[in-house]
């Protein structure tokens, strides 16, 4: 009886065994992941940066000479052509000044009269020494005058040689006189011309500093207060900043898409410039450290990309203001008809060799995904160029992250799903 019930209980206990293991004891589920093909594209490389949007072509219209402004006929905004009247300085001081002058020419031109008047008079008094001279060495022989009288005549010739040298230095200092007070009225009538400032180029009033009743401080050595800004805003560029990690990309030439913070529906076209040198971060002193090292960068905006723009503005020249702030993609290199796999399916791994890291895509196939290292060129926003590794058509593992980045080994076995967003991606660079 009691073996019967030990073997009763054993049976029930393994009836519930197996109902346990037929509830809980499945197969494992296996972590799912995206997948997505590759493909042959076109990828352009861009490098980003901001900047403000700025004439190609601005001056600053500086005094030269100080004084009040007595005239500003411009206002901002203005279009001005070249040699238009932009202000007047107050021209007294400079008036008074060409008269002393011009005075000053005068007596030198007098004073060269009056030497070359004496000039006349040594060389004719030097004639009269010399034959006086002649006829007491002619009596002097014939002892018909005396030592003393001989003596006499010797020094009066001496005394007109010294007269016409002096005068003819004399009249070389009047001629230099008349040289120096010359140039000193050329200096005052070239600051009396300064008084007036015109426009030295035609464009449009960008900034007006002064205003008419304020004093103006110039210098003819260095530049002046500035008293407005003339732009040519017919032609536009954008200065950016550019890291020094870009910047080796960055060349003369390469083509720019633009976008202005202004105008956010719209892409303008460009094309770079002029590229700086010298780091922004250099000072007279060395480079700041504490400072990003960035460079300046000058894209050109061509006119043909904002035409649409003017024709729906009362603004015959630009769309643009100086100061407007913009983004700009330089489009760097381009490459066609390459393979192509999402950034995201790129990743690395220690290598098996010499434990540095390789770069690599994870290869879908039958729930195994397989580590396949590969060689990467250039690369957009969305996509990378496959030079070796892998061929066109391949499904690779594109997420999660953090599956493709850290968790996923070569060999494991994961449920694939195809990444329906990379396919809209895709759909739309097509």
């Amino acid at each position: 009886m009691k073996k019967k019930r030990i073997f009763l209980i054993l049976g029930g206990v393994v009836v519930v065994l197996v109902i346990a293991a037929s509830l809980f004891g499945g197969e494992r589920e296996l972590p799912e992941v995206k997948t997505t093909t590759t493909s042959i594209k076109t990828i352009i490389e861009r490098v980003s940066a901001s900047g403000k949007i700025q004439p190609e072509l601005e001056v600053n219209i500086s005094a030269e000479v100080s004084g009040q402004l007595i005239e500003l006929p411009v206002v901002e905004g203005d279009r001005v052509n070249e040699g238009d009247l932009l202000a007047q300085i107050n021209p007294d001081v400079y008036i008074a000044a060409r008269n002393r002058a011009q005075a000053a020419v005068n007596t030198a031109l007098s004073n060269l009269s009056s030497s070359k008047a004496m000039l006349a008079t040594s060389e004719a008094n030097l004639f009269v020494a010399e034959k006086s001279w002649a006829r007491s060495q002619q009596l002097f022989e014939n002892g018909v005058i005396s030592q003393a009288d001989y003596d006499q005549a010797e020094a009066a010739i001496h005394t007109a040689n010294a007269n016409l040298i002096s005068s003819e230095e004399g009249v070389k200092s009047a001629n230099y006189a008349i040289l120096s007070a010359k140039a000193s009225l050329q200096e005052t009538l070239d600051n009396l011309s300064r008084t007036t400032l015109r426009a030295p180029q035609s464009g449009t009033v960008t900034a007006l500093v002064k205003e008419v009743g304020e004093s103006v401080q110039g210098n003819g050595f260095t530049a002046g207060e500035v008293v407005m800004k003339i732009s040519n805003l017919s032609s536009m560029e954008v200065d950016i900043e550019v890291n020094e990690s870009d910047i080796v990309r960055v060349a003369m030439g390469n083509k720019s898409e633009i976008e202005v913070d202004a105008y956010l529906s719209e892409t303008f076209l460009g094309q770079v410039t002029e590229i700086g040198n010298t780091a922004l971060n250099a000072g007279s002193n060395g480079f700041n450290l504490d400072q990003v090292t960035n460079f300046s960068v000058k894209v050109r905006i061509h006119p043909e990309s904002y035409e649409h723009l003017i024709e729906n503005s009362t603004n015959t020249q630009s769309p643009f203001r100086p100061g407007m702030s913009a983004t700009v993609d330089l489009l760097t290199q381009k490459v066609d008809s390459v393979i192509s796999v999402p950034i995201q399916c790129v990743t690395t791994r220690k290598s098996n060799v010499d434990d540095k890291a390789e770069l690599g895509v994870f290869i879908f196939d039958n729930e195994t995904v397989t580590w396949t290292v590969v060689e990467t060129g250039i690369q957009d926003n969305r996509y990378i160029e496959i030079i070796s590794g892998i061929e066109s058509g391949v499904t690779l593992v594109s997420g999660p992250y953090d599956m493709v980045s850290r968790k996923l080994e070569d060999g494991d076995k994961v449920n694939g799903k195809e990444d329906e967003s990379n396919e809209e991606k895709t759909d739309e660079d097509g």
